[in-house]
């Protein structure tokens, strides 16, 4: 991560690896302050020691939540991990649930977004909006289904991913990350399989 940007002087970090937003244009005092103020609580609240003037002292420590990426990335993480295909499943769902999974929400959001251009008033903005509909009509929703199908399929293999497995050995107690660490030697490492021919490549005259 970068070095760490304050929004304002008399404030002094001790920790080189914790970014926050420097001021837009066209502040005032006041809002400077008030960003520097929540920019000294949010790096304590993340355990970072700050020195800073009396003005911006607070103790103020406002939730540090994960970002929407960030956590529809944990799930590439988990799927890395998976040892069976039940496992795999799972962790599917949270794509593929109809009403409150990932894809379904993307949808629904392309469809707000596709009303807020209805109403925006610009002669493009009609056609903005019958393409967000359009992408979340025609392939967001095939994403959604060929997921939704390879779920199912997945869920009804129960069998073990052959080239992994779960852990079994002891972590050391000294060790700090029990959790994160696995004694197991590594699995062989599966040669990747050859990329499918171009459609239409079969059709091609000799």
């Amino acid at each position: 991560m970068s070095n760490t940007s304050i929004p304002a002087r008399g404030i002094r970090p001790s920790s080189p690896l914790t970014t926050t937003p420097r001021p837009g244009p066209g502040l005032t005092e006041d809002e400077e302050s008030r960003l520097a103020i929540n920019a000294v609580g949010r790096l304590r609240a993340v355990g970072c020691h700050v020195d800073c003037d009396e003005p911006f002292d607070t103790d103020a420590r406002p939730a540090a939540y994960p970002t929407l990426g960030a956590s529809v990335s944990h799930l590439a993480e988990r799927l890395r991990e998976a040892t069976d295909t039940a496992e795999a499943a799972a962790i599917l769902t949270e794509l593929t649930a109809p009403h409150d999974g990932i894809l379904a929400g993307f949808e629904e959001t392309l469809g707000a977004l596709a009303e807020f251009f209805d109403g925006l008033g610009d002669a493009s903005d009609p056609y903005t909006a019958r393409r967000l509909r359009y992408l979340a009509d025609e392939y967001v929703r095939v994403i959604h289904s060929d997921l939704a199908h390879t779920r199912e399929r997945l869920a009804d293999r129960h069998a073990p991913h052959p080239g992994r497995r779960a852990c079994t050995e002891q972590v050391p107690d000294h060790e700090p990350e029990r959790s994160a660490v696995c004694a197991c030697p590594p699995p062989p490492r599966a040669l990747p399989a050859p990329a499918p021919p171009p459609i239409g490549a079969t059709h091609l005259r000799r």
